[in-house]
């Protein structure tokens, strides 16, 4: 009887043994949908679809283009300085020691996170592969896109970073610590990406979300021209550009159709305004109110109910009306805009739409003949829907304690939607990286520097100008001098039109003017500001709008400081790279403003030219 029992016993458990293992069999064969890895996602159009949209995700943080990102680039520029905030003060004295996570990690953090995505994409749609649909196609050429504006972005800050175009890189240590190349490399890259890409996209005019914020092949040309003009390449940049330009400003619209806004206040409103004729390409943020409630500030904090919003208002919004008061503008642009009046005699409309000012000639324009003015009373339009009475004319300040010159550019101060700046990332207005303005005078400068001063180059400056009513220029005025032509561009066209956008100080790099001592000279001219830290509120007092004299002068206008002579050192109109990142990766080097070593120019910068 034991003997049967402990047979039967020994049957039961194979039984039970075998059981079990038919039973895990079973389970392995059942898919886990939730826990989804790279190896198993992005083999259809529906993954593929989804990961583009994450690519695109990533140009949304704040190291992207939702706040630092961005502002970095404005702050080293010489329209705009720093009244308040620690985080800016670094990037607005161009002298970081390495070691500020904000300036000298996030934006490179964040870069890498679109390549990485991207990288992904470009792995699942290869041309090897022999998987490429016309779908397909179109997002790798996305995919491309993305990752070029990423690499131009990173090559502008950081100079020498590490190349990461294969996503079998990230395979192991060995690879995964890669050493920095030389920009050109990154800009090799970047171009090729460019090159490919604008043969894979649409044009925008093909319409739906071709037309509606993806990248297409006229925001892939227009970054070529940027990139190619970034190293000089001015005759192959204007090739380009022209076959952007509208027939009419004398180009063939190969790469889709872009004008001219009548209003220049719609490329800096949200809704319907958004990615208009004469946007090549702009970050989408959702309009105010209609996103989430978490602040997705940084890679990690991932969620579905994100705000969707920048914080560029919060940045440039004056502390009167909620905002952080971190960017003012500079005096010298504030005399720029006012310095030369419209045909019929009102201010550049241009100035609206970038400095947060009241100026009395505002209540005068009651109808519309000239762009970009509202209708009615712009009193009642004024900041945040706050009428300025005869009692604060002029004193609205950027920062309470500080002063400066507040900007109204990606903020909601002209629009009327809100009383107060809702700080943090609620933002919804779309951020224009690229403007069909921009192509106009890059046309120009190109022609410029490729042939003097011609009718062409001043024709396609016109265009631009009379969008906003100002007197066409003539030819006779430069009389063969292209570097009269060349300042006109630099320290007046440009300013004016892209005023306190990204790109200044990309400009003031390819320039050379942070490697000529006249130009540094000029630049900091530009960019001295006062400290007008004697407010009281109730006493009327105008902004300071005189131009500056230099720190120590002595005189009565005697600036407080400014960017470029007391703080600046020489390589650091790069963003060093950050000391954590260059201990924890030894086959890292650092740039030229790791070692505060000069840069040396290999082309002819202009010369400082009188424009009167």
């Amino acid at each position: 009887m034991h003997k049967n029992m402990k047979k039967i016993s020994f049957i039961l458990a194979a039984f039970t043994v075998l059981a079990t293992v038919a039973s895990c069999d079973k389970e392995l064969a059942v898919k886990n949908v939730n826990n989804q890895t790279t190896y198993d996602f992005g083999n259809t159009d529906a993954d593929l679809q989804e990961a583009v949209i994450a690519c695109y995700n990533r140009i949304r943080l704040e190291g992207t283009f939702a706040r630092v990102g961005y502002m970095h680039d404005v702050m080293r520029g010489d329209e705009a300085w720093n009244p308040q905030n620690a985080w800016y003060i670094p990037a607005d004295h161009l002298n970081s020691p390495g070691t500020v996570d904000v300036t000298d990690q996030w934006i490179w953090r964040d870069c890498y996170h679109v390549v990485n995505r991207c990288n992904f994409v470009l792995k699942k749609i290869h041309p090897e592969e022999n998987n490429m649909t016309q779908n397909r196609a179109r997002m790798r050429g996305e995919a491309l896109f993305l990752r070029a504006l990423a690499y131009y972005e990173l090559a502008t800050y950081y100079q020498t970073v590490p190349k990461f175009d294969d996503y079998a890189q990230y395979g192991s240590l060995e690879t995964i610590y890669s050493e920095n190349v030389s920009q050109d490399e990154i800009l090799d890259l970047v171009e090729s990406d460019l090159k490919e890409a604008m043969e894979l996209l649409p044009k925008r005019d093909l319409g739906g979300e071709w037309a509606k914020g993806r990248a297409t092949c006229g925001a892939a040309a227009g970054y070529y021209a940027r990139t190619l003009m970034f190293r000089h390449k001015y005759a192959e940049a204007l090739t380009v550009l022209k076959a952007i330009l509208n027939t009419a400003d004398g180009g063939s619209e190969e790469y889709g159709h872009y004008e001219l806004v009548a209003d220049y206040g719609a490329n800096f409103r949200e809704g319907a305004d958004e990615n208009n004729a004469e946007s090549l390409f702009e970050v989408q943020f959702m309009d105010y109110g209609t996103g989430g409630v978490d602040e997705e500030w940084t890679p990690v904090n991932i969620s579905s109910n994100a705000t969707q919003g920048h914080a560029l208002e919060a940045n440039m919004g004056p502390g009167t009306f909620g905002g952080w008061g971190d960017v003012a503008m500079s005096n010298w642009l504030y005399n720029l805009y006012k310095a030369e009046k419209c045909t019929d005699g009102r201010l550049d409309p241009r100035l609206y739409w970038t400095a947060m000012t009241y100026e009395p000639e505002y209540n005068q324009y009651t109808g519309n003949p000239t762009a970009a003015y509202p209708g009615g009373d712009p009193r009642k339009n004024e900041v945040y829907q706050i009428t300025i009475t005869d009692a604060t004319k002029g004193m609205l300040r950027t920062n309470n304690d500080n002063g400066g010159i507040p900007v109204a550019k990606w903020t909601n101060a002209r629009t009327g939607l809100y009383n107060s700046v809702v700080t943090g990332l609620h933002c919804g207005i779309n951020i224009r990286l690229m403007r069909y303005s921009d192509v106009l005078l890059r046309a120009a400068e190109c022609e410029n520097e490729i042939s003097g001063p011609t009718q062409q180059a001043i024709d396609w400056i016109n265009t631009v100008r009379e969008r906003v009513a100002l007197a066409p220029l003539s030819l006779a005025t430069f009389a063969g001098n292209a570097d009269k032509l060349f300042e006109q561009i630099a320290n007046v066209e440009r300013p004016k039109e892209f005023g306190l956008e990204n790109g200044r100080g990309i400009d003031l790099i390819r320039w050379g003017f942070f490697y000529n001592p006249e130009r540094l000279q000029q630049i900091a001219a530009h960019s001295r500001y006062f400290f007008d830290d004697k407010y009281d509120e109730n006493v009327m007092k105008p902004i300071t709008t005189a131009n500056l004299d230099a720190k120590g002068s002595g005189t009565a206008l005697e600036c407080t400081d400014d960017s470029y002579t007391s703080y600046f050192r020489e390589g650091h109109e790069y963003f060093p790279i950050f000391q954590g990142t260059l201990n924890n990766n030894p086959k890292l080097h650092g740039n030229s403003a790791n070692t505060s070593t000069p840069n040396t120019p290999t082309w002819t910068i202009h010369p400082v030219t009188a424009l009167n």
